[in-house]
């Protein structure tokens, strides 16, 4: 029976499949990322160059003549051991003696500079915003008391020794692989889950599911919809990929370097694969399951921003449980059905043992089959409105079709 189930759903698998993959609108489904791609590169640089802007905020200086030159001086001096950025100074005005300078009206004023130091180097002043003084406070008084020593002493040279790494520093480094390797797993699985919703709307418009029904059992058609939908999927990251090492070839900027992950890279590649396509299958068979209740096309669409948000909820858990090591957050990522591939390709970039992902992946393959098995029978009470007569009725039904060409 099951192996009957097996055969009928590679037939759906391969139907599905063959009409997809030589259908026109399947050059425009492999196009498809590339309009996020160039507006999210031309909104990347645009935010990078405003930023590059915000971060070079300049100081002005309203001091005696040789005073703001001194200080300016000592920034200069010591601008390179800083331990963060360190802001422009610029000189305002060289004031006499007995002159003062308006600092709240030069900043009122938008003179271009961030705050104004006033004063002098024995009781400087510095004026602007509350978050500029916190940040800036300690930096302008180092400077000025440089500026105020009659011979600065020399800065030692620093010898230093080089390590390779350290396990903080590997451990954080496999963090950050795993946590690129959920974000693209998200990625992907959000592109590419959201073709099942509309899988059966076309199929129930012209009856070409009732059918199907009569024909094969309703789990097996699922199922077979649902691999299909993979396959399709697995083709279009294939192209992708192919593109991406094309550009990398021909001179773009390849991704960023990552740690090793915990199981090595080839394994780490291997799980990615299976705990995409069990992402894919989980979602799919509830994306599934809910798109069969739709009757039109609007339906669908009305669906699909609760389903985005479950998924970004899933995201976001399995995101959560990974700064949670060790808790009881994380052991709920792991086993919940549809947060499980990520967590469990997080545990893969930060643990080196195997077996807990051989359990994993067959709890996952668990809840896929048992999935499919409730969508198809609420689909066939809800939509086919058959219950438990309906095997009998497909079997009348598929024998008055083979009676038919007769």
């Amino acid at each position: 029976m099951f192996a009957e189930k097996l055969r009928a759903a590679f037939v759906v698998a391969r139907r599905d499949f063959v009409a997809v993959i030589f259908s026109k609108t399947f050059i425009f489904f492999l196009a498809g990322p590339l309009f996020p791609l160039v507006v999210g590169a031309m909104a990347g640089s645009i935010g990078a160059q405003v930023q590059q802007d915000l971060d070079n905020p300049t100081v002005g200086v309203a001091m005696p003549a040789h005073q703001g030159d001194r200080l300016i001086g000592a920034r200069d001096a010591m601008a390179d051991r800083m331990a963060g950025p360190v802001p422009s100074f610029v000189v305002l005005e060289r004031l006499r003696d007995g002159e003062t300078f308006d600092a709240r009206g030069a900043l009122a004023k938008g003179s271009g500079v961030a705050a104004v130091i006033t004063g002098t180097l024995d009781a400087p002043v510095l004026t602007g915003t509350a978050e500029r003084l916190g940040s800036w406070q300690g930096m302008v008084s180092t400077f000025a008391a440089r500026a105020r020593s009659a011979s600065p002493s020399a800065f030692p040279e620093v010898r230093s020794e080089v390590v390779a790494t350290s396990v903080a520093q590997e451990r954080n480094q496999q963090v950050l692989t795993a946590q690129a390797g959920q974000v693209l797993l998200f990625l992907l699985t959000m592109l590419l889950a959201g073709m099942v919703l509309s899988n059966l709307v076309e199929e129930k418009g012209n009856k070409i599911i009732e059918v199907l029904a009569a024909a094969i059992p309703m789990d097996a058609l699922f199922l077979g919809k649902l691999f299909a939908m993979l396959a399709v999927s697995l083709v279009g990251i294939a192209v992708w990929g192919a593109g991406y090492g094309v550009l990398v070839v021909a001179g773009a900027r390849a991704m960023p370097v990552l740690a090793a992950p915990a199981v090595g890279w080839p394994l780490f590649l291997g799980l990615g694969f299976l705990y995409f396509a069990m992402a894919y299958l989980l979602l799919g068979s509830l994306f599934l399951s809910i798109g069969g209740m739709a009757s039109t096309v609007r339906e669908v669409q009305t669906l699909s921003m609760p389903i985005t948000m479950m998924q970004l909820m899933v995201f976001f858990f399995a995101s959560y449980a990974l700064a949670r090591p060790g808790t009881w957050i994380e052991t709920a990522a792991i086993v919940f059905p549809v947060s499980s591939p990520f967590a469990m390709l997080a545990q893969a970039a930060q643990k080196p043992a195997l077996w807990p992902h051989l359990l994993a992946l067959g709890w996952q393959a668990a809840w896929v089959l048992l999935i499919v098995r409730m969508g198809a029978g609420l689909f066939r009470r809800t939509v086919l409105k058959s219950g438990a007569g309906g095997a009998p009725r497909r079997r009348g039904l598929l024998a008055v079709l083979r009676r038919r060409p007769a």
